[in-house]
């Protein structure tokens, strides 16, 4: 199990549509496609920058899996994540060597990929998230 590239850096947003603007106009990354997920209570907007991407994550109630994020730490940084081809492997590995997941099988995220979480305590104060597949 190696990863062999950033997938993603997660950015939290209250609003995907007031941060577009900045993105697709000041930057003048690709919009790849806005996304909802009402199962995990999110909004997603993928832009392609280089050989990788920003996700941007919106809550769309209030108990989503960001909510607590924004309502303490406000917008920013939420994650990085890695590519990876074997993420069952993944999970094992990071298990084994301490880096401890947020869950033991793996759950679907945007675009029908694979996704694991590595709890930020042992990960050096970063959450990391785990991708298996391609958007």
């Amino acid at each position: 199990m190696k990863a062999d590239k950033i997938d993603h850096i997660g950015i939290v947003v209250k609003s995907i549509e007031e941060k577009l603007d900045f993105y697709q106009k000041f930057l003048e990354l690709e919009l790849g496609g806005v996304e909802e997920l009402p199962e995990r209570g999110l909004k997603v907007a993928f832009l392609k920058v280089g050989d990788t991407r920003i996700e941007l994550l919106e809550p769309t109630k209030d108990d989503s899996e960001i909510s607590g994020f924004l309502e303490k730490r406000g917008e920013g940084i939420h994650h990085i994540a890695y590519h990876v081809d074997n993420i069952i492997e993944a999970i094992e590995k990071a298990s084994i060597m301490g880096y401890r997941p947020l869950s033991k099988e793996p759950s679907i995220g945007a675009g029908g990929v694979k996704i694991a979480f590595l709890h930020p305590k042992t990960t050096g104060g970063i959450l990391v998230e785990l991708v298996e597949g391609d958007h």
